[in-house]
């Protein structure tokens, strides 16, 4: 479980969380969505540690931890396969590229970021982090620019394969194509329905 406790965070004189408590459950999958602007990546960025409260506390269960961003954060010198291959123990290479083939990138192996699509790009980016794995996977809109096919294809990968994941999305088709619990945010201040 992820417990947020009285947790208070501001942006110079924006207020995102206002003595904020939660907790989420680990196991499965749940869903994150409300609109634009009303904290959702903030609260990620918190359960993750990336940044830190004013005051409250936060804990959680969880050991490890892998993180996909909004942003794709590829190394651009690097082929699509030597980014995967670059959070895995050198004797576990061989998942990077089953994983990119699953995500129906066998044919871009070895291209460099600025050879690939916004897209092929995002499937390289949560390829990594799947093979980076953990025990709990947090996905920042991992499907933006994805065609349907494709996201369903991917939600079930995921729902099969991975333990317990927070996924951030503006979609209502692609929670229901995840499954699990849909949480409801609004804000700021942060205020979410289960």
């Amino acid at each position: 479980m992820v417990s947020l406790k009285n947790v208070t965070l501001s942006f110079g004189d924006k207020l995102i969380l206002d003595s904020f408590s939660a907790e989420l459950p680990m196991g499965g999958i749940c869903c994150f969505s409300g609109p634009s602007g009303c904290g959702k990546t903030t609260l990620f960025r918190l359960i993750s540690g990336l940044i830190k409260p004013q005051s409250g506390e936060i804990s959680s269960d969880y050991k490890k931890l892998s993180f996909m961003f909004q942003e794709d954060r590829l190394l651009p010198w690097l082929s699509a396969l030597k980014n995967v291959e670059a959070v895995l123990p050198s004797g576990n290479r061989d998942k990077a590229g089953l994983l990119l083939q699953e995500f129906g990138l066998g044919g871009e192996l070895h291209a460099r970021p600025s050879e690939l699509s916004g897209g092929m790009r995002r499937r390289v980016a949560l390829a990594r982090a799947l093979a980076y794995g953990g025990d709990l996977l947090l996905l920042d809109e991992p499907f933006k620019g994805l065609e349907p096919a494709l996201i369903r294809r991917l939600s079930a990968f995921i729902q099969k394969e991975c333990g317990t994941v927070y996924v951030i999305t503006h979609s209502e088709n692609e929670a229901e194509l995840l499954g699990g619990r849909i949480v409801r945010l609004n804000g700021p201040p942060l205020i979410f329905e289960m």
